[in-house]
Order: C-alpha cells, then structure tokens, then sequence
C-alpha cells in the first residue's frame, strides 16, 4: 500500500495498491578493487524497456462499509495513441485493434480542507499525458477538470504534480500549454480556469504564503540565465519582484514570511548567504564568505553570455571564455553540459565548476572556449526542452556546430582547430560530434559517455525515445554505437568502471567495435574505483591532464 488519504469528514478512505513488476533483469556491474580481494557484483539497475510497477487507487467509503477501485476507463482520452506509432503501420494496426486503455498511475484523492471536493491526478506510463480530474467519492465517477498532452513527453519546472489547495473551491497548479511553465488557478465549484502567469519565461517554484493570500515564486522572467524571487496575489495581478542582485538567488523564507535568506552566486562568484527583509528594494546583507585566499587569488573569467540564431531560426545562449592570449592556431574548444534536463548557460555559478575552473585554464592557454545550453536544455521552454524527441544527437548535437560557426565569425577562430568534451550526456554528443560531426570536430574527449540508448535506464530514456521494441527507428538513429565506423578524428574516452548510471558496459562495446573497424585514432583511460560522478581527487585530475593533453597535440599542431 502506497498514500493514505482520509476525507476531513471522516466517510472516505483513499489509497493505492502497487503491483511491482516481475521477470525484469537487472544488469550487473563488476567491481574489481575491494577489500576482500575478489570481485565483488554490485546489483544495477534495469533497462529501459523492462516492464513497470502499476498501482491502483481505491477508494474506502465507512458508511458503507464497501471498497471500490478507481476505474481509468472514464478517462477523456485513455485509448489515444501516441502520433510516432504512425511510423509503424503494423504496430499502428495491431494497438488500433486491441483498443486497450493505456496504463495510468492514479494519485490518492487530495481533499479540499472541509472535505467538499477531492481532487485525483493521473499520469499516463507512456508520459503522453497528465489529467486533473474531479472524484465524486460517493460514486467513483471521475470528471475531467484540465488535460495537459505533448506528444514528446510532459514535462518542465513544476508540471505533473499533485495539485494544492488555496482555500475550500480553488487550488492551483502548473502548465506548459502555453509554451513556457506558468501558474494556474481552478475554482472546482464554478469550474472556472484563471492563468496567473504568462510570457516567454518559466515559473521554476511555487510557494503559498502562511494567510493563503499569496504566492512566492522563483522564476526566470528577468532573463532565462537569471532567477529572481516575485510575490503575486493568488487573484493574480503585478507580479512583484523581490530580490534584485543580478545572478542566481535560491530563497528560503523565514516562518514569520518577514525574511528572505538568499543563497545567492554569480558566474565568477560562488554561493553565498545574504539576509533580507521581505520586501521589495530592500537591501540584501552578505552574511558567508566561503571562498579561500587562494581561490580568490585567481582572476576568475565572467565568460561572455551570449546567444546566436541556430539554424532552425531559434535561440540559443552559450557562454563564452575568449582566449586571454589567442594561440597562433586560433584553436576552439566546446564544453558540452550533461543532460537530465539541466541549463548550465546563466549568470550563476556553475554547478560544473571543475569544467568552469578547466575553461579558465584552457583560455589561459590560447584556447577559445564555448558552453551551449544546446536543445533540450532547462530553462527555454517546451519547445527548446522537446526539441531532441525521437532523436537525440540531432538538433543538440548541430547546435554545436552552429556554436563553433558563430566562434569563427566573432571569435576569430579557426574552424580547422576546434575540439570538443563532455560527461555523460556531453560524452555522449562528443561521440556523435567525431563520428556525424567530423568536418567540424578534430579532436574530442567523452567522458562517461552512452553509446547505445537501449542500455540506459527507463525514465529517462523512454520519454525522449519511446522504447526500443516500439520505435527502434529512434534508438538506431540516436545510439554512438551505430556510426562508429565514421570516427575521423583523435578521440580519448574516460570511464568510471563502478559506473551503475551509465555502465562500463557501454564503452567496453563501442571499444570492441572500434577494434573490429580497425580504427586506432582512439585512447580509452579507464577509472576501477569511479562511479558516475568521480569522487578521487586523484581520479579527476588525472582525466583533465589527459582532456588537455588530447587538445595541446591535436589543435595547436
């Protein structure tokens, strides 16, 4: 049993049964240096693909004394079929004929505070779709209040997730129909739908103020690269800016609502903790300094932020570090973020701050440096965050391209030197870059890299891909390991052999078949104690001397 809900009037009882999947396979990751001297197996997890958990939700009435489950069937929408099974005629021909509901996982019901109304949210398993709907507990009946549908997958800052309560009729949520995340109100009793928030810019975090007169809301409306803390009426109305230092701000608000701690940083500077009054122009007061004499020593770069048109006709921001002293060659190096929805272009410090700290040093060497927030990056939008469905290392991968073109016209540098690397996702680019992007890309360094889309894991992957069985046109288009016979330029790989994220397995198989194509313009340094995220000082070190070593013989010769 997962959830218990019991209705403020003590009639009803909401809860959820959770069948786990069986037969699933979970992989296996050897890990060699133990203490006890044999290799030891670390149980991993599966991969995507494999069968998933259903729940029911059910519904106890006392008086009664009668348990009944909450039927998917009434769902608007529960048999509409994805529009990529279009590609698959005999797959489109089959699923048309079985007409099956789609597999949903129902929330408990979400009681309004003198128990009126009771709200249920559902999520479609092939992340199609998410419903709000309104529970008549006495029958079961579900009625639709909002549907929020993507083709790609739902997602965005704040979106999915079970609704709030304001007061007795009105709660609210967020949703990305617009575009952009924003912020919604519904009155269950008079049905009407109120958008609070609107424009190009994301609502990111949702706060109810203690009197419930009032939200507090982090968002990027000033910039997509800065975060400001806004009060808003829950009527709607001015959306009131607090905070007003340039940079990333993180509140907390004290219990009383009279305080703001802000955790604050800018590109060049780490987080630091500053205390304000709740109010609107009001002077933050620097309380930490955590940086050491020897960090602040260095004179730390605030790269350029800026943005070019891709060539799709979109918006693309990237931080750029120009060369301190341009090496004769005029090399360029790209850094490619990791994914997991993540936005690394901002005028905060970057969570990335080893590869912030290898950019300085890189640009203290001759080199140009450029960091994209590439399609599929947080913090742009549905269209920016969808923009790699069905195929991963498509519009990310040319947004790098895009970027290097925009380094030669601006940056002065040349096309014929540039290099890219990244971890994880960034790995995975930097595979697809030398293999699909070679005209471009001399040398590049992947780090933690996927090689094949069909040996990650389910909740990531199946979102962006569908899985393997349903739509291998993706996964074939998508995967390394399928154009390796296109590598041309100077590639080392790094791996952490403990990794259960993306496993060692993956670059074990891309090396196999760089040695069955006879290639030798490939290194493969490999790590026995790292997991994904290295831990050893030692490990890391190690693995940026190799990076610049990989650049300091490739684009300066």
């Amino acid at each position: 049993m997962s959830g218990l809900s019991v209705s403020p009037d003590g009639k009803f009882v909401s809860y959820r049964l959770i069948k786990q999947a069986e037969g699933n396979k979970r992989t296996i990751v050897p890990n060699y240096v133990t203490a006890s001297g044999y290799t030891e197996d670390i149980n991993g997890r599966t991969k995507v693909g494999e069968a998933l958990s259903t729940n029911i939700t059910y519904l106890l009435d006392i008086e009664k004394d009668s348990v009944y489950a909450l039927n998917v069937s009434q769902i608007p929408g529960i048999k509409d079929l994805p529009d990529y099974v279009k590609d698959y005629p005999k797959q489109l021909e089959e699923r048309s004929k079985k007409n099956e509901d789609r597999k949903v996982n129902l929330s408990i019901a979400n009681w309004n505070e003198s128990g009126s109304f009771a709200v249920v949210t559902g999520r479609a398993q092939d992340n199609k779709d998410f419903w709000i709907l309104k529970l008549e507990p006495s029958t079961g009946k579900l009625t639709l209040i909002d549907r929020q549908r993507d083709e790609a997958w739902i997602g965005g800052p704040g979106v999915a997730r079970d609704v709030k309560w304001i007061d007795n009729q009105r709660f609210y949520f967020q949703s990305e129909t617009t575009g952009h995340s924003h912020l919604y109100t519904y009155n269950i009793a008079t049905g009407e739908k109120k958008q609070l928030t609107s424009g190009n810019w994301e609502v990111q975090q949702v706060q109810l103020s203690k009197d419930k007169s009032a939200f507090y809301i982090s968002a990027n409306k000033a910039h997509p690269g800065i975060t400001h803390f806004y009060k808003l009426s829950v009527n709607g109305g001015n959306l009131v800016q607090l905070t007003s230092m340039k940079g990333g701000n993180e509140v907390t608000l004290s219990p009383d609502e009279k305080w703001l701690a802000i955790n604050y940083s800018y590109m060049d500077k780490p987080w630091e903790l500053y205390i304000q009054a709740n109010k609107p122009g009001a002077k933050a007061i620097k309380i930490t300094k955590s940086t050491s004499a020897e960090f602040d020593s260095y004179q730390w770069r605030q790269p350029d932020l800026v943005s070019f048109k891709n060539r799709y006709g979109d918006d693309v921001y990237a931080r750029v570090y120009p060369a301190k002293n341009p090496h004769p060659n005029k090399p360029a190096v790209v850094f490619v973020h990791g994914a997991g929805y993540l936005q690394n272009v901002h005028y905060w410090w970057s969570q990335y701050f080893r590869e912030y700290m290898f950019n300085n040093m890189l640009s203290d060497n001759g080199y140009t440096v450029i960091d994209i927030d590439y399609t599929a990056s947080s913090g742009y939008g549905r269209n920016h965050r969808t923009g790699i469905y069905r195929h991963m290392g498509g519009k990310d991968l040319t947004d790098q391209v895009d970027g290097v073109k925009m380094l030669v016209e601006k940056y002065g540098v040349n096309p014929k030197n540039v290099g890219l690397y990244g971890g994880s996702y960034g790995g995975f680019i930097t595979l697809m870059g030398l293999f699909n992007a070679s005209e471009t890309f001399r040398a590049g360094a992947a780090l933690r890299s996927v090689t094949d889309w069909a040996h990650y894991n389910h909740g990531y992957t199946s979102n962006i891909l569908n899985e393997p069985f349903n739509d291998p046109n993706a996964y074939n288009k998508s995967s390394p390991i399928y154009f390796a016979d296109k590598l041309k330029g100077d590639l080392v790989m790094l791996h952490g052999m403990v990794d259960v994220n993306v496993h060692f397995q993956d670059i074990v198989r891309l090396t196999q078949r760089f040695i069955e194509l006879g290639k030798d313009n490939w290194e493969l340094a490999v790590y026995p104690v790292e997991d994904h995220g290295f831990v050893e000082p030692s490990s890391w070190t190690d693995e940026y001397k190799r990076i610049f070593k990989l650049f300091e013989n490739t684009l300066k010769k």
